[in-house]
């Protein structure tokens, strides 16, 4: 196969084969597809469970736990009715099992330890083997240990590609969507957290860490969403109206499909949309729960929104160097906040206008006419006269007007 092409660094344009599949391979963004290997008209594929290191952005690595050196695991993709084999090596330190979560399979393949089968122990090796009577978008998890397991990132895609396809799909995307608790200054999430959670992620991945979504204008786009955490997820992407097109029960009706922006994800499921990139920008993605786009926020901070602090700060810093108040006028001045080593700042990122002041689950959809590679192109040059601009200071006082002076290297 043409591993350029399966990292989608190169457009796959009409009438080109992307590879010697017969199908519009899934981007994992800040992932990747687990290769299979042919035996007799099998499909054989190996997963390996083990801890894993994982950059959620840079300058903040965590511990966590997942499949093939990566969380989420890498994603599996096959054909409806192929024959497949998964090959599950355990090198954790305890038991484990992998649930095919909404495949049809038979019953003593459905990975629940102990009910289902013997546990898989650290060292040994299990086979899974079924043939695929399904198409869509399905997930893989251990039953075994969830609370922790899964708590620490062992999930990844299982993606059933239909014989035929309803219509033509340019580019299709797979996100994980998961959260975790890692107090500030630490590397290891706290498995027994079930609502305070700190740090929420795309694909095991936090802004400004997200990797943004490369399309051409006029592509039709699939993005397909997984969640197993424990908060729903609704997940907004600015500058299109989509569908619901597939859930982890299969493709939806056409008759059912409903033009939404925003997409809930609850916990256990996938949700797939569909849509045509038909305005070129930067668009924002990301979940619309207001602490899911924030890194690391404490939650047990006093209100002190309009509270008078006058002279505070100062007498606080006098024996606390590096003191800030929080909450007067706002959260947007704490980016340049200190903090311990391994955290990220609350709100960060920078855009060509200036501070995004973002974090979490949250990435850019970036839509460009006329490209000839999936590389990212840069910020958006917007045409003359098309960004919103201040017109007057507070007291009225007309303000000069100014082109904004875009940066070099921007989008072509």
């Amino acid at each position: 196969m043409k591993r350029v092409l399966a990292l989608c660094c190169v457009l796959m344009l009409p009438g080109m084969a992307a590879e010697a599949v017969p199908y519009v391979p899934v981007v994992t963004p800040d992932g990747a597809t687990l290769p299979y290997k042919m035996d007799r008209g099998v499909k054989v594929f190996h997963l390996i469970a083990e801890q894993v290191k994982r950059e959620l952005a840079p300058g903040m690595v965590i511990n966590a736990w997942g499949y093939n050196g990566q969380t989420p695991g890498p994603t599996i993709e096959a054909v409806e009715g192929d024959r497949v084999r998964i090959l599950v090596t355990n090198r954790l330190p305890e038991e484990t099992s992998v649930h095919w979560h909404g495949v049809l399979l038979p019953n003593g393949m459905d990975g629940v330890q102990g009910l289902n089968q013997p546990h898989i122990k650290p060292g040994e090796t299990f086979a899974y083997e079924f043939t695929l009577r399904q198409s869509g978008t399905q997930m893989y998890h251990p039953h075994a240990d969830e609370t922790l397991q899964m708590a620490l990132g062992m999930e990844g895609f299982f993606i059933i590609h239909p014989k035929k396809e309803r219509h033509r799909i340019d580019r299709d995307f797979a996100i994980f969507l998961h959260e975790w608790d890692v107090p500030t200054g630490s590397s290891t999430p706290n498995p027994a957290t079930m609502l305070d959670f700190n740090l929420f992620s795309f694909n095991a991945r936090v802004f400004p860490g997200t990797s943004p979504l490369i399309v051409k204008q006029g592509q039709r786009v699939r993005v397909r969403l997984a969640n197993l955490s424990m908060d729903s997820h609704p997940i907004h992407i600015h500058g299109v109206h989509f569908v619901e097109s597939g859930t982890d029960g299969g493709p939806t009706p056409v008759s059912a499909q409903v033009r939404e922006t925003t997409v809930n994800v609850p916990p256990g499921t996938t949700r797939d949309i569909e849509f045509v990139a038909g305005l070129p920008g930067d668009w924002a993605v990301h979940c619309h729960k207001n602490h899911h786009t924030m890194n690391q926020m404490a939650h047990d901070l006093p209100n002190l929104v309009n509270v008078d602090q006058s002279g505070i700060e100062e007498k606080v810093r006098a024996l606390l160097p590096g003191y800030m108040a929080m909450g007067q006028t706002g959260m947007g001045e704490m980016m340049d906040m200190g903090a311990p080593r391994n955290t990220l700042p609350m709100m960060t990122g920078e855009g060509q206008f200036g501070p995004i002041e973002m974090g979490g689950m949250f990435t850019v959809m970036k839509v460009r006419e006329g490209i000839t590679s999936y590389r990212d192109p840069g910020p958006y040059k917007n045409p003359p006269g098309t960004v919103a601009h201040k017109v007057a200071d507070e007291g009225g006082k007309p303000a000069q007007r100014m082109e904004h002076h875009h940066h070099p290297g921007g989008a072509p």
